[in-house]
């Protein structure tokens, strides 16, 4: 048995290193390709690398639902939205204050603020039903849309732009881009099948809930490529670039990641995600609202206030597994 077990940790670590080098490829050959048709780079940043940053969940929460562990699913969204703001910004903020001045970050802190409450109230029933996902991944499909139309509009002078377009590959030949994009659409959804499956094993094993294995090692798992990300950002300082993936990340994942379960195995949910988990997601976010939102002026977002935010996910975790 403990043969199987090690077997099956072997292959969520080579599915999760699958899982995010082809998620960078297929970013990587869909922002080169966008580019090359002649799309704005600033449209590129706010749609095709902000979708991606949450492409590995996608196709994981797609994964885990077709599988049957709908609570999986709904546990890598809200425990990817916790880890991205608990862990990933705690520690990016102890390496380095991030200085919030973007004006388009001001605008997509409280649409991030509505997505969490809609999907509190649609949690808070205890079921996610096929009309839920339905609804999430429309909305999903109208930020999108939002997005693309506010990169356009965005002033040339906020710093957002000159770090996105630092962020979009020169030169790649369009048959390059296209065979990257190729890459990832074959390799993503493989990597994200041995993923799921292995961890359920190692999950049954250890005694976790389908909804644990999402919470934490899933979600931790997918993260990480945002954490390596952040930290590159904000040493380069790349300070809004850096919290723009962050809060990117959480919008899709509430919308997209969530919507998955709905959509292909809706159902009723752990009742520790109704009890428990939704308003630690819900509280966090609040707490990002406030530390990166002013009306006026430029926001720090400080040591003191990344070592809280570590303190939250260390505190979260003891309460996962008291």
């Amino acid at each position: 048995m403990l043969v199987v077990v090690l077997l099956n940790v072997v292959i969520f670590l080579v599915g999760l290193i699958v899982l995010s080098w082809s998620a960078d490829r297929f970013v990587y050959g869909a922002s080169a390709f966008a580019k090359n048709i002649g799309m704005a780079p600033m449209m590129i940043g706010l749609t095709i690398v902000a979708m991606g940053s949450s492409a590995p969940e996608i196709v994981v929460s797609a994964a885990a639902s077709i599988n049957g562990n709908m609570n999986t699913a709904v546990g890598n969204a809200l425990g990817s939205n916790i880890t991205n703001i608990a862990l990933v910004l705690g520690i990016t903020a102890l390496v380095k204050p991030l200085l919030v001045a973007s004006s388009t970050l001001k605008r997509e802190l409280p649409a991030l603020l509505v997505i969490t409450v809609i999907a509190v109230v649609f949690l808070f029933d205890g079921e996610l039903t096929h009309l839920e996902g339905i609804i999430l991944i429309s909305l999903f499909v109208i930020v999108l849309g939002l997005m693309g139309w506010l990169s356009m509009k965005v002033d040339k002078e906020d710093p957002l732009v000159s770090e996105t377009t630092d962020e979009i590959p020169n030169d790649v030949p369009t048959s390059s881009a296209v065979f990257w994009i190729v890459v990832g659409l074959i390799l993503l959804p493989l990597s994200a099948h041995f993923l799921v499956g292995s961890a359920v094993e190692i999950a049954q094993y250890l005694g976790m809930s389908d909804l644990v294995i999402g919470l934490t090692i899933i979600a931790l798992g997918t993260s990480l490529p945002e954490l390596a990300a952040s930290i590159a950002g904000v040493l380069k300082g790349e300070d809004d670039l850096a919290l723009g993936n962050i809060i990117g990340s959480n919008i899709f994942n509430l919308l997209a990641v969530l919507g998955m379960p709905g959509l292909i195995a809706p159902g009723t949910l752990d009742p520790d995600v109704y009890n428990r988990d939704m308003f630690v997601v819900l509280g966090l976010t609040l707490l990002l609202f406030l530390f990166s939102f002013t009306l006026m002026g430029n926001r720090r977002i400080s040591r003191r206030n990344g070592g809280l935010l570590i303190a939250c996910f260390i505190g979260y975790q003891f309460w996962l597994f008291a």
